[in-house]
């Protein structure tokens, strides 16, 4: 179910003012670079977009397109040869890049949180889930250690692990793959979080586990009242999950608007190629439509836009110029110079 929002869905802005008041993080021009000995190489390349109160924004791609480093560098993640070289990420009225690391470190796990991809390399395999998810309340709030326990495993209990005391004194390795995922989502969200970032959450679990998990987060989600930025590669994630929807390739915001006018209504070349992909139930063919072409190496993206040698639109002003943003449609925004279907 997508829970309903204090903004217009259909891409009908609000007045500014409305907004501005309404608007929890908000990412202008973004820019992390790696450096390599081939050179360095944006692996975020000047994105920009806001996320309002209680939304979930969808950021979709395929690897390597930039989306796991957008959130690693909005949590100040991102370690050396990688560093954070532009832009600005306010959260809440405050710019995520311009704190401290000892700010920062107040900031993660309590204002803003993030389920990472997998549980077993994210979680200390030395240390119990109770001694984690304790150590996350105890730095950021001020509970005596009974306090924080009684609080751990009742975040246990809220994400749907049975006998939760029990588990509170478990290890990792003595929890399912599902479970290990709950115990991040309760440690996550251990100190009510106002922003959330899911990290491709259910990547390694199967179908069912996966449809429990998404449940559970948008379920979690209005109850706390949070903000999330939920990232994957599935299509079909984010139909089911995703308010609006920030498609990226190569690093480069590629387009962005309301999920189901995404979906109807591709204007980016690469997001009509992702949709046009996708399998679909009941619909036999030889053969599944692909993107032809490859991901170029990193220092061989064109100084335009990167998708230019896998278009069939694509022009030189398209392999030179780095298009533009712009919005074709209330709420609807696309960086290309020949956009596909626009109204």
């Amino acid at each position: 179910m997508i829970l309903p929002r204090p903004f217009d869905t259909h891409g009908h802005p609000f007045s500014e003012e409305a907004v501005l008041s309404d608007v929890v993080l908000k990412v202008k021009d973004l820019e992390t670079t790696f450096f390599s000995k081939a050179g360095p190489f944006r692996a975020v390349n000047k994105i920009s977009y806001e996320i309002r109160k209680g939304e979930t924004l969808g950021i979709v791609g395929e690897s390597g397109c930039g989306k796991s480093v957008t959130s690693f560098s909005l949590m100040r993640l991102i370690e050396k040869p990688g560093q954070i070289t532009g832009g600005s990420a306010v959260l809440n009225g405050r710019d995520l890049l311009k704190l401290s690391e000892p700010e920062m470190q107040k900031v993660r796990g309590d204002e803003m949180a993030m389920i990472f991809q997998e549980p077993m390399t994210a979680l200390n395999p030395v240390l119990t889930i109770g001694q984690q998810i304790d150590e996350q309340i105890l730095m950021h709030k001020n509970v005596t250690p009974a306090e924080a326990k009684e609080r751990s495993i009742e975040m246990l209990s809220l994400v749907g692990i049975p006998s939760p005391a029990e588990r509170y004194t478990n290890y990792p390795h003595q929890l399912s793959g599902g479970m290990r995922q709950r115990a991040m989502i309760a440690m996550a969200l251990s100190c009510n979080p106002t922003f959330l970032i899911a990290d491709e959450p259910t990547t390694a679990l199967d179908v069912t586990i996966q449809a429990q998990i998404l449940e559970l987060i948008q379920t979690l989600q209005e109850k706390l009242n949070m903000t999330v930025q939920f990232i994957t590669h599935d299509l079909g994630v984010i139909s089911e999950i995703a308010d609006r929807t920030l498609v990226m390739y190569g690093g480069q915001f590629c387009e962005m608007g309301n999920t189901q006018e995404i979906f109807k209504n591709p204007l980016h070349p690469y997001t009509h190629a992702l949709i046009g992909s996708r399998p679909r139930f009941g619909n036999r063919v030889q053969r599944l439509t692909t993107i032809e072409g490859s991901v170029p190496a990193p220092h061989e993206y064109p100084a335009g836009c990167p998708f230019t040698n896998r278009c069939s639109r694509a022009t030189e002003q398209c392999r030179m110029q780095k298009p533009p943003v712009q919005e074709l449609s209330p709420g609807h925004q696309v960086a290309c110079f020949h956009p596909m279907g626009a109204r």
